[in-house]
């Protein structure tokens, strides 16, 4: 009987090669789908946009922190995969009841370039996800130097404002585009006015996921830094942690393009 490891060091045991799996994970399950699971995967979450014509189609099981759990179980999983962060510490736990559950953990490219390889293995993908990680990294060494860098805060929701700080996958990708973040707090640390003041970036970048960032939201920072560039920028780009990483390469040099960097 196969035994897998999930990223939190968990023993996975499955009697067979799953054929009925759940994503609660947006990337995650755009990942699952580009390996080749259209037919194996029943389940999906709310958030779960990509690939589009396979959203309209598959059950959803409510959102990544509000899962449908009496639903997940009528579906009769063989296999959930989940998230760490994306996803509620006890609903994984009453879903190990009755399933197995993979768990990734992600915080770098590194990371999820093993997490790629390892549901790869896992849903008996192997080869195709080791040829996407392998594509991903050569990308990732064709992103050349920046000439000059930023100080850079990137934000994730407002009211209150939120950024990204060290210690994740988004400040791992800031870092890759060769951006410096100037919140050194880890994880998602709440800020105000005057911390944005005294922290003082010379770009803000407004991402369009968890919160969806506007035009009109540039106006409401530009009042408080009046000096700093500041943009909208495709949240799925810099933390999707999947076959979504495909695209981040053209995206990078396109925004280093308009930034002038």
């Amino acid at each position: 009987m196969p035994i897998f490891r999930d990223q939190l060091n968990r023993e996975i045991e499955l009697s067979s090669v799953p054929r009925r799996v759940i994503s609660v994970v947006p990337s995650q399950t755009e990942l699952l789908f580009y390996l080749g699971l259209d037919e194996e995967i029943i389940g999906i979450t709310k958030f779960c946009v990509h690939p589009q014509d396979k959203f309209k189609s598959i059950t959803k099981i409510g959102g990544t922190k509000q899962l449908d759990i009496a639903k997940i179980k009528s579906l009769k999983p063989d296999l959930i995969i989940a998230n760490k962060e994306e996803n509620e510490r006890s609903q994984i736990e009453e879903l190990m009841d009755f399933c197995p559950v993979w768990i990734s953990d992600i915080s770098n490219l590194a990371g999820a370039l093993e997490m790629i390889e390892g549901v790869g293995a896992l849903v008996s993908k192997a080869a195709e996800a080791a040829l996407l990680s392998d594509k991903i990294k050569q990308q990732f060494t064709e992103l050349y130097p920046v000439s000059h860098t930023l100080s850079t805060a990137y934000f994730i929701w407002r009211k209150p404002y939120m950024v990204a700080g060290r210690d994740t996958f988004i400040d791992d990708m800031l870092q890759k585009f060769g951006l410096t973040n100037v919140f050194e707090a880890n994880r998602y640390p709440e800020i105000n006015v005057d911390m944005l003041i005294t922290a003082n970036p010379e770009l803000i970048l407004l991402s369009s996921e968890p919160y969806p960032f506007k035009e009109k939201h540039i106006e409401e920072l530009r009042a408080i830094l009046p000096n700093a560039i500041i943009k909208l920028v495709d949240g799925e780009i810099f933390s999707w942690y999947g076959s979504r990483l495909l695209h981040a390469l053209a995206y990078f040099e396109l925004l280093r393009k308009e930034l002038n960097i």
